[in-house]
């Protein structure tokens, strides 16, 4: 009851949490440690410091990019995501730029109008990064998908054959 909380349960960064209210706008840039969420206007970039947290809530827009290690969408980002832990794209996200994440859970309905970067562990090997001319498959995140176990066999056989036919042309 009174002891130490366990931050990994609770679902918030450390640190303390800052509420941008729907009726809020805000000009320039963000720099914060712990957790932001946003329901108002952001017309600049978002950087977190340390272990942090940013919430694009349903009627929040963020014009400017985002940088922190965990990322939550529901509202509108125009500019680029970049995610160094985890992004969770809701059902009324909406990206207008590149996404770079390294682990992402996308809800049906969300919108990404831009590039998906996967930026987690890097291959020793360069030619994993670079897309196949003849079938612009990028054959390190095929990789990542099989790796992650996740997705119907279907998929996973579809992934297969597409890592396959990049590896030998």
């Amino acid at each position: 009851m009174f002891g130490k909380k366990d931050s990994a349960m609770s679902g918030f960064a450390s640190g303390s949490t800052t509420l941008l209210s729907r009726s809020t706008k805000i000009v320039g840039d963000i720099h914060f440690v712990g957790n932001l969420e946003i329901e108002g206007v952001v017309r600049g970039n978002i950087i977190a410091d340390g272990d942090a947290r940013v919430r694009v809530m349903e009627k929040g827009l963020v014009e400017g990019e985002i940088v922190a290690p965990k990322i939550v969408i529901n509202g509108r980002v125009v500019g680029d995501v970049h995610s160094s832990k985890h992004v969770e794209l809701a059902a009324n996200a909406v990206i207008e730029g590149n996404l770079h994440y390294q682990f992402i859970e996308m809800v049906k309905g969300a919108q990404v109008n831009g590039n998906l970067v996967y930026s987690g562990h890097k291959s020793a090997s360069k030619n994993t990064d670079k897309k196949d001319s003849s079938n612009g498959v990028n054959s390190s995140s095929v990789e990542s998908k099989l790796e992650s176990g996740k997705g119907s066999n279907e998929s996973k056989d579809k992934a297969s054959s597409l890592l396959t036919s990049a590896a030998v042309s």
